[in-house]
């Protein structure tokens, strides 16, 4: 099974041919899934999750980027009271619930910073990561390339592996000290999740105050796709669901090339909202 999403819902109007912020309940009707950030900066109230949940058709699935604590983006340097973080663990999983209830969250994006290198201590907090959400599909998206070091990253794979956790796939600039290399492979069989943030290297090592607008500043072309199209078709034959997800979104890029994907891939979605009838 091959599932394409983007990440938020209201940036992309060009998912329906327009110019005008879209709905989460719009944005269900077009793609299967979405990639929502806020509970990165703030974990969202459970009864905030089911109202998104009430937005969207039965089988539309959720990946959650984990909570800023969770990463340990602010706190890895000054450390963080074994309390606070499990606190923060806490709350986490009853914010999931809802979803976790009804088959609608599809991962928990634990998206490290560039500073979370490889490291026994960091080995560590992979396993407890597993502990302190028991049950819940996690995905790991490394930042830093010492994860992916020549004669190490099968080891790191490994024990991904032995984990049970989703090694994402990330496509992004790579430059030395910036960026990582562009690794397919599968470490849970369930689930193989691509995230595209484009190729723009000056954008991505841009400074200032404008830096966001600038990272993910990327269309992909006609050949680019192609190959991401070969990547999924590789992928398909080891795990069960393949979830390509765009955040190319600087520029609004991101939906026009998840449907130019879709229609290389030839899928279709079912079980979506009803204005998708309005795009005939």
């Amino acid at each position: 099974m091959i599932t394409i999403g983007l990440t938020t819902w209201t940036e992309h109007p060009s998912l329906l041919g327009g110019t005008d912020k879209l709905t989460l309940t719009e944005y269900s009707g077009v793609l299967p899934v979405v990639e929502v950030d806020t509970p990165f900066y703030g974990i969202p109230k459970p009864s905030t999750v089911a109202k998104w949940q009430k937005a969207v058709p039965a089988k539309f699935q959720f990946i959650l980027k984990a909570n800023q604590t969770m990463t340990l983006h602010d706190t890895y340097e000054d450390g963080i009271s074994m309390d606070a973080l499990k606190a923060a663990y806490r709350e986490y999983r009853a914010m999931l619930k809802p979803l976790t209830q009804h088959d609608q969250l599809k991962a928990v994006l634990f998206q490290f910073p560039p500073f979370f290198e490889r490291s026994t201590r960091n080995f560590h907090y992979l396993q407890r990561m597993v502990q302190w959400l028991p049950g819940v599909p996690i995905a790991v998206e490394f930042r830093n390339e010492s994860w992916y070091e020549p004669g190490v990253k099968d080891s790191v794979f490994d024990f991904l592996k032995d984990l049970g956790l989703v090694h994402v796939v990330v496509d992004e600039p790579h430059a030395m000290n910036d960026g990582v290399t562009f690794e397919p492979v599968v470490t849970n069989p369930k689930l193989a999740l691509l995230r595209l943030h484009g190729r723009n290297q000056a954008g991505w090592s841009a400074k200032g105050k404008d830096w966001r607008g600038k990272r993910t500043l990327y269309r992909y072309n006609a050949a680019e796709l192609a190959e991401f199209k070969t990547t999924v078709d590789d992928l398909q034959t080891q795990a069960q669901e393949v979830c390509v997800i765009f955040n190319n979104n600087s520029g609004g890029d991101a939906a026009d090339n998840a449907l130019a994907l879709k229609a290389l891939l030839g899928v279709s979605f079912g079980d979506l909202g009803p204005q998708q009838l309005d795009l005939f």
